[in-house]
């Protein structure tokens, strides 16, 4: 949900359609992202300003490329800017799609990165078939998703996981990352706008990806302090991890 430069992520629409239950056997209620996007159109490129310095996300793709075969198909959920990430996965070499809500951010991206494919696409849109419809991308060697769950209420982020371990082939790859917090869909001030935020603490989030049938093969944290004083400092979380069983 367009987050923060790789912070984002997003919805064509708002009210998008998406995960047919979250686990408990009912139909989900659709997605609620109002706001969100509109908050990351107005930021821009004063998003990067704020977020100059990115070596935990840049460590985390590090790792990622590592257990890549040469020409992977990688897909960035949240993608923002495109700085660093999809940047980073194409000068690797590598076949890089891109998402997010937010349509000001895309143009960015496709500006910074134009060798890379942007979409405008909820993450409870995508499908791992692939067709013509919104969403539907096929399937992925290696997924990062880089705070983007943050903007996501807690009881759609374990399904969420779900959908980012189907867009996987056997055995893929996901890089991830949350900021250390217990909030839920939680109004905070970011850069003179408001969004809604949420997140887990550290033990907790482990369980979450776990229980999504990813295996996390590695993890680091990073104390942040961002450029802007407009952000409070932070304590973010980094997964490598691996699509488990089939």
């Amino acid at each position: 949900m367009s987050t923060r430069s790789s912070r984002g992520g997003g919805t064509v629409s708002h009210g998008s359609e998406g995960y047919e239950t979250y686990g408990s056997g009912r139909r989900a209620p659709a997605p609620d992202r109002t706001g969100q996007a509109e908050a990351f159109d107005a930021i821009g490129a004063r998003y990067d300003d704020a977020f100059p310095h990115k070596e935990g996300q840049s460590a985390a793709v590090d790792a990622l490329l590592a257990g890549l075969a040469p020409g992977s198909r990688v897909l960035e959920v949240g993608c923002g800017t495109g700085v660093p990430t999809s940047r980073q996965l194409v000068d690797a070499g590598h076949s890089v799609v891109g998402v997010d809500l937010s349509a000001g951010m895309l143009e960015l991206a496709r500006k910074n990165v134009p060798e890379a494919e942007f979409h405008q696409a909820d993450l409870a849109s995508l499908r791992p078939e692939a067709g013509e419809g919104a969403g539907e991308l096929g399937e992925f060697d290696a997924v990062t998703c880089f705070f983007t769950l943050l903007m996501l209420p807690r009881a759609e982020i374990p399904a969420a996981l779900r959908l980012l371990r189907s867009m996987l082939r056997p055995g893929g790859l996901l890089a991830l990352s949350m900021v250390e917090a217990d909030l839920d869909d939680a109004e905070i001030p970011f850069l003179g706008h408001t969004i809604r935020v949420s997140g887990f603490l550290r033990d907790e989030l482990r369980q979450v990806v776990r229980d999504a049938g990813l295996e996390i093969t590695g993890e680091h944290t990073y104390a942040y302090a961002p450029a802007s004083t407009d952000v409070p400092p932070e304590h973010q979380l980094f997964f490598n991890c691996r699509r488990a069983g089939k």
